[in-house]
C-alpha cells in the first residue's frame, strides 16, 4: 500500500526492490515539484528570484523536456515531438526556459504531467523490454549509453536539485514552504 504524505505525495518505499525504490523516490520528486507549482497563476509562475532568470514555469518546461529527452530520446531512441521539435535550439540553447514565458500555467502544466505520464510509459517498455540494465538506443557521443537504472538515478538527482530551486522560488512568491 502506498502512503500518500501531507502534500500529496506518494512515500517511496522503505523496504522494497530495486525498481520499486527508484521509481518510488522518482514518484516522490515528481509529485514535490507538482506541490511547488500548485495553485500559481501566471505571475506566480513567472516569478524571478534575483539574481537567477529562473522561474517555476520555466522549471515546469525544462523538467518536461528532461523528462522527454532521457526517456524518449536517448532510451528509445525517438524523435522530439511537440514542442521540442518546433524550437530554434541553435537560436537559443534554453529554449525550454525562456518559452515558458509565453505558456499559461494550464499549458505549461498539461505538458508536464502529459511528458510524465510517456515517461511512465516508455520506462514499463523499458523494464519488460531488459529490465534496469537495458541500455539507452540513442548512446552518447562517445559511443557510450546509459543503462535505464543510470537514467533512473540522473532523473532523481535533476528533480532533486531542481526541487531546491522550486522550494526557493515558491517561497518568494506566496511565502509557501516545506520540504
Amino acid at each position: 500500500m502506498t502512503t500518500i504524505d501531507e502534500q500529496g505525495r506518494p512515500e517511496p518505499p522503505v523496504a522494497a526492490d530495486e525498481v520499486s525504490t527508484l521509481l518510488g523516490f522518482l514518484d516522490f520528486h515528481r509529485a514535490t515539484l507538482r506541490w511547488k507549482t500548485a495553485d500559481l497563476d501566471t505571475a506566480g509562475l513567472r516569478a524571478r528570484l534575483a539574481p537567477t532568470d529562473m522561474t517555476l514555469g520555466g522549471l515546469l518546461k525544462h523538467i518536461a523536456w528532461v523528462e522527454d529527452h532521457w526517456f524518449g530520446t536517448r532510451l528509445h531512441d525517438e524523435d522530439p515531438g511537440t514542442p521540442w521539435d518546433g524550437a530554434d535550439w541553435d537560436a537559443d540553447r534554453d529554449w525550454e526556459w525562456t518559452s515558458a514565458h509565453h505558456d499559461s500555467p494550464a499549458e505549461l502544466r498539461a505538458l508536464w504531467e502529459s511528458t510524465v505520464e510517456q515517461s511512465r510509459v516508455r520506462t514499463e517498455r523499458a523494464l519488460a523490454d531488459g529490465g534496469l540494465d537495458t541500455l539507452a538506443r540513442r548512446p552518447f557521443r562517445d559511443g557510450s549509453a546509459p543503462s535505464l537504472r543510470w537514467i533512473l538515478v540522473h532523473m532523481i538527482e535533476e528533480y532533486a536539485r531542481h526541487n531546491g530551486h522550486a522550494d526557493l522560488l515558491r517561497q518568494s512568491v506566496d511565502g509557501l514552504v516545506g520540504e
